[in-house]
């Protein structure tokens, strides 16, 4: 029996046995906003004990960052996630996977002193810088061992994702 699959089918079968793979599907930007909103709610709420944890736990945490505003000079809270390096916390700038840099980064590097807080410790501050070179290399290397398709969501956007080190101050 012969098997007409013309060229679409062709290439369908050319693409599975290589392996080829559709980048991972995001969630619509209204649904990853309203879910950053009901997280900081749910923060605010419980005092920071709930969804709130240290790195230990799953080779990464959350913690709040304080950052002054850039343009307002205000104080600007955010949780986001994190990882140990020796005495520093690293994170990624990665505005959900949206385009453009999230505003805490822009804030950090308009103003790189902050203020960090994680789970059941005081606030201590920080000074934040870019990871670059072999540091920045090694970094993203450790963050992806823990976030298997963080290669495939980074390459969705059009700008490079900083790694972020928070140092102590």
């Amino acid at each position: 029996m012969d098997w007409d699959l013309g060229a679409a089918g062709v290439g369908l079968l050319l693409a599975m046995s290589v392996g080829v793979t559709r980048p991972p599907k995001l969630p619509p930007p209204w649904f990853i906003h309203t879910a950053w909103r009901v997280h900081r709610a749910l923060y605010r709420l419980s005092g920071g004990r709930f969804l709130w944890m240290t790195s230990n736990k799953r080779g990464w945490g959350a913690l709040r960052l304080t950052t002054i505003g850039r343009r307002s000079g205000r104080e600007r809270s955010v949780i986001i996630g994190y990882i140990e390096d020796g005495p520093n916390l690293v994170a990624l700038a990665m505005n959900g996977w949206d385009e453009g840099h999230p505003a805490w980064w822009l804030n950090l590097d308009a103003h790189p002193d902050a203020v960090v807080r994680l789970a059941r410790q005081h606030p201590r501050p920080v000074h934040a810088r870019a990871a670059t070179g072999e540091e920045r290399d090694r970094l993203w290397q450790r963050w992806a061992g823990i976030d298997v398709g963080l290669d495939d969501f980074a390459r969705r956007r059009s700008v490079g994702t900083p790694v972020v080190v928070l140092e102590p101050a």
